[in-house]
């Protein structure tokens, strides 16, 4: 946690500092390149984290063939996103030095295969390893980035450091691995079983992550394709602003979730009623957070990135409400992974990610960037919330987020007429 709340405070520092620097267009370009990049990232993961995590504390004298599999797996799904990429951005408006910055960038996930090493440390509960080589990396690139900037260095140099970034914390976790545990990466061994084994059930788990990306990232790239490079600038700064609290819903959930789940060793009822306050205290923590920002969001907006980024702060009004419904999810996605019932999760994102694409076509075009803010939060509750009424065995978690906000009589009668 003080990791994440360290990366928030120093990474949204110098992140401002470097919008200020490049200016919404530049600002605009770089993000667009990042976005476009996180839309085939999702191949590189695989979807193995969570799996591979849970089988090596199942089975420890298995590590170096789960991780040598693992990084094996990564690595090649790296190597995947270079020829696709090629393929994708020819179905794009980019020029040469756009095309430029998104190959750098899709670089970084080779070093990101190194990311298995953090499997181990969670594994045994020695996440202080991987906070460590994180904090490194983020000192090493605020220093790095301040320095560009001071000497006044072309975008494309930024395009470097998020390579350089991925590079730094693969040297960290390689040093931490080989130093506390006296372990060693040539020891581990790629396996054609375990690969199949892992891939077979990370399948769903990876179809919902590259929908999670879809309708995180697709904003971004259609602004650009339907508007320009400044436009984007504009969005991604107050999205920035906004995705900054994503944390801690994470770190709340982390904690408590373990209770929740031996709960359901004592009883179902027990269980859900523990799952529905989990969820309203998401929804209220999202609210205290958005109330005092909508209010302040144009004045902020003016105080971080300055007069350049004006359409920012109504923008940043209306996105930061999805973080209601992205606390939501991150408590409600623990369900699924509980029950086994990831496909049902993937589909509620695809049907997310569907939404988000259909709704930017047509609101971009008449409202701008304000209209794919308001995309983004109508997908977001589709795939968090309403989507739960397509499949009945969902209807009753539909029931729980619903009475976490509304007075028990108001959902009572809701619920009725939607049986």
């Amino acid at each position: 946690m003080g990791e994440r709340i360290l990366r928030m405070s120093i990474g949204l520092f110098v992140g401002i500092w470097v919008a200020r620097y490049l200016g919404p267009e530049r600002f605009g370009l770089l993000s667009y390149a990042q976005s476009f990049v996180f839309l085939f990232s999702t191949i590189a993961t695989l979807g193995l984290d969570g799996i591979v995590v849970r089988e090596l504390v199942r089975d420890e004298k298995r590590r170096d063939v789960l991780l040598g599999t693992a990084f094996g797996l990564k690595l090649f799904g790296a190597m995947l996103i270079l020829p696709l990429l090629a393929i994708g951005v020819q179905l794009t408006s980019n020029d040469k030095y756009t095309n430029l910055l998104v190959f750098i960038i899709a670089s970084a996930a080779i070093f990101q295969s190194f990311n298995v090493i953090g499997f181990y440390y969670q594994s045994k509960v020695l996440s202080k390893y991987v906070a460590l080589s994180n904090t490194i990396s983020l000192v090493l690139s605020s220093i790095v980035k301040i320095a560009l900037i001071l000497n006044e260095a072309p975008l494309i140099a930024f395009a470097i450091m998020i390579l350089f970034d991925a590079a730094v914390l693969a040297a960290g976790l390689f040093f931490y691995y080989k130093n506390t545990s006296n372990l060693k990466i040539f020891n581990w061994v790629f396996e054609w079983h375990t690969a199949r084994l892992l891939l077979k059930e990370s399948w769903w788990v990876m179809l919902a992550g590259a929908a999670i990306l879809v309708y995180m990232k697709i904003d971004q790239v259609m602004i650009k394709e339907m508007i320009d490079t400044q436009a984007v600038g504009q969005y991604a700064a107050a999205a920035r602003l906004s995705e900054v609290w994503y944390f801690i819903p994470v770190v709340i959930v982390g904690s408590l979730f373990p209770a929740i789940v031996n709960a359901k060793t004592v009883s179902e009822d027990l269980f859900y009623e523990r799952l529905r306050r989990l969820y309203t205290l998401m929804i209220w923590l999202a609210i205290f957070v958005a109330l005092p920002v909508t209010f302040l969001s144009d004045w902020v907006v003016t105080l971080l990135y300055g007069n350049d980024y004006t359409q920012s702060g109504s923008v940043l009004k209306i996105h930061i409400w999805a973080g209601v419904f992205v606390f939501l999810s991150v408590a409600n996605d623990q369900w699924f992974y509980v029950t086994g019932r990831l496909n049902l999760l993937a589909t509620k994102v695809l049907v997310g990610a569907i939404a988000n694409i259909l709704l930017n076509l047509y609101l971009i075009p008449g409202y701008g960037i304000y209209g794919a803010a308001i995309a983004t939060l109508i997908s977001y509750s589709i795939s968090v919330i309403w989507s739960d009424l397509i499949f009945r065995s969902l209807r009753h978690l539909f029931y729980m987020k619903f009475r976490a906000i509304v007075p028990s009589p108001l959902v009572s009668i809701v619920m009725s007429i939607l049986k």
